[in-house]
């Protein structure tokens, strides 16, 4: 693997995280839980461990599964389309870079956009019956867009657009859902602890934004002048010997 390549798959992890803790995401946690689960937050808090976290953990995969395929879809798509203009790769970096700096801008709170502060999402009203329901609300969430981890998620298909590879956009796209995925399932399985945590978390918000907004102009302006490859090259340097090797 590349050194840019790793620092990509970097990149789209920590976007994962920072799309979880999102206003957009965590709030909404519990009440993705209790639908997806079927369980009311009251019975979800008194079931017994064992009962509780199979339910949570086999519902819970299901419905990573769903808005990973969507994510990962939308990976193929981006670097697909990138590919298309390989003649003018130079070109694709510039015009992502942009991108990434203008996603990054309405992040912080410096740039405003029409529009931006709708919702844009599909709607269940019952979740459907089943595992297979449980999936298809992975997809449905998948598939929305809100103003939150709309930016991230739009920079982070930015990136996978200027990938050589499919493979490599499709990469990127299912680190980013791992990034999403983890924290998802572990305040899932401790919903006790992460509900007492989340109420902490209010103040803290803003910052998410503004880290998110400050990650995608680092990377937009990297892009925009040729010096996200240079920069690989450096950090490969100072990386342990036995972490290259697995890369």
């Amino acid at each position: 693997m590349s050194e840019s390549n790793s620092i990509g798959l970097a990149v789209a992890f920590a976007a994962g995280l920072l799309s979880f803790l999102s206003p957009c995401v965590l709030p909404l946690i519990p009440s993705y839980v209790t639908f997806i689960t079927g369980m009311s937050l009251d019975e979800l808090t008194a079931a017994e461990g064992r009962r509780r976290s199979r339910a949570v953990m086999v519902h819970g995969a299901l419905f990573v599964l769903g808005f990973t395929l969507v994510f990962v879809a939308m990976g193929a798509t981006a670097t697909f389309l990138g590919s298309l203009f390989a003649y003018a790769s130079r070109w694709v970096e510039r015009v992502g870079g942009v991108l990434l700096i203008l996603f990054g801008l309405y992040l912080v709170g410096l740039l405003r956009v029409p529009g931006m502060s709708r919702e844009w999402r599909m709607q269940l009203g019952d979740k459907p019956l089943g595992y297979l329901g449980t999936v298809l609300v992975g997809v449905t969430f998948g598939a929305g867009w809100t103003p939150c981890i709309g930016p991230v998620l739009g920079g982070i298909l930015t990136l996978a657009a200027t990938r050589e590879s499919v493979g490599d956009g499709v990469g990127l796209l299912f680190v980013y859902s791992v990034g999403l995925a983890i924290p998802f399932l572990a305040a899932a399985l401790l919903l006790d602890r992460f509900l007492g945590g989340v109420r902490k978390m209010g103040p803290w918000y803003p910052w998410v934004s503004r880290v998110s907004g400050a990650l995608l102009i680092l990377l937009g302006v990297l892009l925009l002048t040729g010096s996200f490859t240079t920069l690989s090259g450096m950090l490969i340097q100072w990386t342990p010997d036995f972490l290259v090797d697995r890369l």
